[in-house]
């Protein structure tokens, strides 16, 4: 196979022109093209008064690839394809009975069992919450009703925080052995749109990501996985520096020496048991912050000029960054184009937000978290949990200025920067469910996250027209953007540096932030633990030969 990359056509081209288009730029007979498939399609809108082209990179066959091949020898555009196929690194033998744990079932908890499942090692996947089905309901309940349940919600449940978001697929982390394209690949093939595999900034939304979230679930099932929802696991038992098995909020005990931790970021009460038992866990930096809403058409208009509204293009996201005058850096955070911000609360008496978007992505308001980086050296020195703590204080506050009943506070952006209280909103319509009390939002956050945020808005306008309008609504808090603590893990093995068998994973573990990650995570730790499992049973691989 060959890639070619940077080929450029028109926006509004018809899917014909795109094998004249290969045939041209390699100047070969279209007889001697044999296949191609679009690997990538992305476009470049960075100049948004020029024409915006799509820009392909294509993996295809030809009739005599080395001599094509030789012909473009100096050219970096023409090169062999890379096998993107994944190839499984373990069979289970029948000699093996003991079954992994995995804890958690959002995206790296999934990953990890399907693996392991394809693999033949039939885990059994603990999930402190409920199936996608009723999960869903008792979300909707405090969207609208007001109403939460502490184990089922938008943190809690199968498919994790990443369920009830905009369902992003992309990242920026390394992935030499293409780990990502499995991924992509088993969401496709559990229903999800074909588009994934190739578009630059692939989504799948909430309501499309449940159905292929359940379909995969019964994959697990019927290769011999064992899922069990509302089954919290309140103890992890420890012997000689080694995991012995798990216990049960209902008190059953299963037996196991390899056990996955796919948490996701919000298992404050896990990370306090874990810590309590003497598994090592430190504290990292994360961010706190707001939500931002403007009209979509804004930021479709400042974006892609003239093309905004192109039905190719969809809505428009952005990316900000602001270095503050006290040393803050200032970022726009889960940007989600035609969405909404929700209610993503696990604990009673707290108020967080987030974004979510559905496929379609046609809701009138676009929003982002505008939140500010902040470290345990600077911010919250001490204990490993100390980052935990400062969470549920702030979300604590949010509650009690949004009127203790799960509204959100809330406050117009130019008041904002003007250290005014709003008393009513503009045309910018909030989306937040389920609502929002009107006022400051200065006692939510600690003053240099004020200062800094108030510092980068009209720094951000000057970037995007429009951003620090008047009426565009902030809605606090963001406090939840990544894990405030890492399950430290030794490199080689993936197994926690002080405990055997114990492999910390995910968005939880410090080792993921968002869908994509947290699924290559889970099939990395699952393969390392199957390798393990059966060099412990003294059954060799190619893998550890």
């Amino acid at each position: 196979m060959i890639r070619l990359n940077e080929l450029a056509l028109p926006l509004d081209h018809p899917p014909e022109a795109l094998r004249p288009a290969i045939v041209a730029r390699l100047k070969i007979a279209d007889a001697d093209l044999q296949s191609f498939t679009v690997f990538k399609r992305s476009y470049d809108a960075r100049k948004k008064n020029s024409e915006i082209k799509f820009v392909y990179i294509i993996d295809l066959a030809v009739s005599n690839e080395a001599a094509v091949l030789q012909r473009f020898a100096d050219d970096h555009h023409v090169r062999p394809a890379p096998d993107t196929a994944y190839y499984p690194v373990a069979e289970a033998p029948a000699s093996i009975t003991e079954r992994p744990v995995v804890i958690g079932f959002g995206p790296c908890g999934l990953f990890a069992a399907l693996i392991l499942a394809q693999m033949g090692f039939k885990p059994i996947v603990l999930e402190r919450g409920k199936d996608v089905r009723r999960r869903t309901k008792d979300t909707w309940a405090l969207w609208r009703k007001h109403e939460l349940s502490p184990e089922s919600n938008v943190q809690f449940g199968e498919g994790g925080a990443g369920l009830f978001s905009d369902g992003k697929l992309y990242s920026q982390i390394k992935d030499p052995k293409f780990y990502g394209r499995k991924v992509m690949h088993e969401f496709v093939r559990a229903g999800a749109p074909e588009e994934i595999l190739f578009v630059s900034k692939p989504h799948i939304g909430t309501f499309r990501l449940t159905g292929v979230v359940a379909k995969m679930r019964e994959e697990i099932i019927a290769l011999g996985g064992e899922i069990r929802f509302e089954s919290k696991v309140t103890e992890v038992t420890l012997s000689d520096g080694r995991v012995n098995g798990v216990t049960l909020e209902n008190g059953e005990y299963i037996v196991s020496r390899y056990v996955i931790l796919a948490l996701g970021h919000s298992a404050r009460d896990t990370f306090r048991m874990l810590h309590q038992q003497g598994v090592y866990v430190e504290a990292k930096p994360f961010a706190i912050g707001f939500r931002i809403e403007h009209p979509q058409s804004l930021i479709d208009r400042a974006r892609l000029g003239k093309y905004a509204g192109h039905p190719e293009l969809g809505a428009a996201d952005y990316k900000l960054v602001h270095h503050a005058k006290n040393g803050r850096a200032v970022y726009s955070f889960c940007m989600c184009p035609g969405g909404m911000v929700v209610a993503a609360t696990s604990e009673p008496g707290r108020v967080v937000t987030n974004g979510m978007s559905q496929y379609s992505r046609n809701e009138r308001n676009a929003n982002s978290g505008i939140v500010v980086g902040i470290s345990p050296e600077q911010d919250f020195p001490g204990s490993p949990l100390a980052g935990v703590e400062l969470q549920e204080q702030l979300e604590s506050k949010a509650y009690e200025l949004g009127g203790q009943d799960y509204c959100a506070p809330a406050q117009l952006v130019g008041d904002f920067i003007r250290s005014e209280p709003s008393t009513a909103l503009g045309e910018v319509e909030p989306s937040y469910q389920p609502g929002i009390k009107l006022g400051d939002l200065a006692p939510s956050l600690p003053a240099y996250a004020i200062d800094a945020i108030r510092e980068a808005l009209p720094a951000f306008g000057k970037q995007i027209r429009g951003f620090d309008r008047n009426d565009a609504i902030l809605t606090g808090i963001e406090t939840r953007t990544s894990s405030p603590i890492r399950i430290k893990r030794d490199n080689a093995s993936l197994q926690s540096i002080n405990t055997r068998g114990l492999y910390p994973a995910g968005e939880g573990a410090g080792y993921a932030g968002g869908i994509l990650s947290a699924g290559v995570d889970g099939i990395k730790v699952a393969e390392a633990l199957a390798l393990a499992m059966l060099a412990d049973a003294g059954i060799e691989t190619e893998a550890t030969a």
